[in-house]
């Protein structure tokens, strides 16, 4: 089968290169993917909100299957434009990709099914949105309700800080038009956990959990990122608390979603946080989060693509999903300055590393692997738990060079930390 991925970071890489086991796919593109993914795929420089544009590749070039990764196609609709045409895809039609692309849709959703997540409330206008603030508990939560970059997400640790973040959204708008409505919200404290889910709105099958490191510098400081590394598993994920995500959000989101006529069919992420009053949702995505898929693929046993094509069909209770007991590290190398200012254009080079997934890299005219992204690369190994994961991660990312390279020294440690507890 001819199969093409629309995107070009390294959640897309680590999707090609696992659906590239598959024995049922022969050629892979990717839309419009990156230097770093030449061997694995045929990049095609078509960028992944060219609608228009990709529906007329998969036409063209009788794509067989797409997966569609990133959260603006998936919000866009492209997906409903590939099915119109014929062409089965993996990801959410528009009415369900909503849960992402609005915040306040998705806690509409949740108080409307009693599905457990913070106290909030909605704005369109500034002046009520300051005012709402002088009430507050501080620290306080303040999100730009459209899709951001992963960065329309302000924890305000000051009145002073959650004013600024409300008129940066909706008077000088940082975020364009996604800061024209705004959600405030109570902060939550606790452990977060992602869990990406396979579902196809009839079955719902989580993928093993992971911990992402969202701030820049080591201890959890500087500004928020997409995203600086993930362990796999999450040791605050146990057993008990898995099963009351099921009961208590995964399986009444899905209802929710098939309630409102918006039948959820892809990969549903739920950000979650493990509070003393058990687990709540801090956010859902449309899509794999980037860079949990990165820990999370490897460890997947089963055959990505056939899971892909039997959610596709409404067929995934009859699929084989199945993943490895050990665990996995991702290191993200970024560029020095990220996530505000970086330069890019830096040789990489990679001294026998397999595991690299490229997010923002091209090729020169000569060959050469340039730096072209604030996250560069996610470097990512196994092991048989989590210590052995991670010493091997930073054992390969010293193997790696480029100028300017950044990185976290501290990717994993709250993980070790919370095993040392148990």
């Amino acid at each position: 089968m001819k199969v093409m991925v629309v995107g070009g970071g390294g959640r897309e890489h680590a999707i090609i290169k696992k659906i590239s086991k598959s024995p049922k796919v022969d050629k892979i593109y990717a839309l419009p993917g990156n230097g770093g993914m030449a061997e694995d795929a045929v990049c095609v420089d078509i960028g992944a909100k060219d609608l228009e544009n990709i529906v007329k590749f998969a036409k063209e070039n009788a794509i067989d299957f797409a997966i569609v990764a990133p959260d603006d196609p998936l919000v866009l609709g492209l997906v409903d434009l590939l099915k119109a045409e014929g062409i089965p895809c993996f990801g959410p039609e528009k009415k369900a990709a909503v849960i992402e692309g609005s915040k306040a849709f998705s806690k509409d959703l949740m108080k409307k099914y009693n599905i457990p997540t913070a106290a909030y409330e909605t704005f369109t206008d500034m002046d009520e949105a300051l005012s709402y603030l002088d009430s507050c508990s501080i620290p306080v939560v303040v999100k730009a309700d459209g899709l951001a970059l992963g960065k329309g997400v302000i924890i305000a640790e000051t009145l002073e800080d959650a004013k600024k973040a409300v008129k940066d959204m909706m008077e000088d708008k940082v975020f364009g038009d996604s800061g024209s409505k705004v959600v405030i919200e109570e902060f939550l404290t606790g452990p977060e956990v992602s869990v990406l889910s396979f579902t196809d709105g009839k079955t719902m099958i989580p993928m093993v959990s992971s911990m992402d490191h969202k701030r820049a510098l080591d201890g959890d400081k500087g500004l928020n990122t997409g995203g600086m590394g993930t362990v796999a598993p999450n040791p605050y994920y146990t057993e008990e608390i898995a099963m009351r995500c099921m009961k208590e959000i995964f399986l009444p989101t899905m209802e929710a979603m098939n309630r409102e006529g918006r039948t959820f069919a892809g990969c549903l992420y739920f950000g979650l946080m493990i509070t003393e009053d058990g687990p709540k949702v801090i956010e859902y995505n449309c899509r794999f989060g980037d860079p949990e898929t990165q820990v999370v693929l490897p460890l997947l046993d089963s055959d990505l693509f056939d899971i892909m094509e039997h959610v596709a069909n409404g067929t995934l209770a009859e699929a084989e999903v199945n993943f490895a007991d050990d665990a996995a590290c991702c290191v993200v190398m970024a560029s020095e300055g990220y996530p505000v200012s970086y330069e890019k254009g830096f040789e990489i080079t990679m001294d026998g590393v397999d595991n690299v997934y490229v997010a923002g890299a091209k090729l020169s005219e000569d060959g050469k692997l340039l730096t072209n992204g604030g996250r560069v690369l996610g470097v990512t190994e196994r092991g048989k738990d989590i210590r052995e994961a991670i010493e091997k991660a930073y054992l390969s990312v010293e193997k790696v060079h480029f100028a300017n390279a950044f990185y976290r020294k501290d990717i994993g440690q709250k993980a070790l930390a919370a095993l040392e507890k148990k």
